[in-house]
């Protein structure tokens, strides 16, 4: 998976279309990845020993990795994301502009 924890995303598909965010997380497996603000639900929750009172909460859930694509803040847009290695090392690479993204 090319995205990595705190990267800058946009979500190009779903509900949320358009929502830039942070990536919180990032789940190999299940090839999702948290981002911060989007897709959020409503869970209703019982009184019990982890909280006092129940009431309804909204909480964030994975999104496919597939409907977010990250994005550059000095270009300002989205930006498809490659690999290349120089002097040895490999680094992720902005495809669009060639520059190296810091990680």
């Amino acid at each position: 998976m090319k995205l990595r924890k705190d990267d800058n995303v946009i979500v190009i598909a779903g509900k949320d279309k358009g929502k830039k965010g942070k990536i919180l997380a990032v789940f190999n497996q299940d090839n999702k990845v948290l981002v911060e603000g989007v897709n959020k639900v409503k869970r209703h929750i019982k009184p019990g020993k982890v909280s006092k009172e129940g009431g309804i909460i909204s909480i964030e859930k994975p999104i496919d990795v597939s409907n977010v694509m990250y994005f550059d803040d000095k270009q300002g847009s989205p930006a498809r994301i490659g690999y290349q290695v120089i002097d040895g090392k490999k680094y992720r690479i902005n495809k669009k502009t060639g520059d190296v993204i810091e990680a």
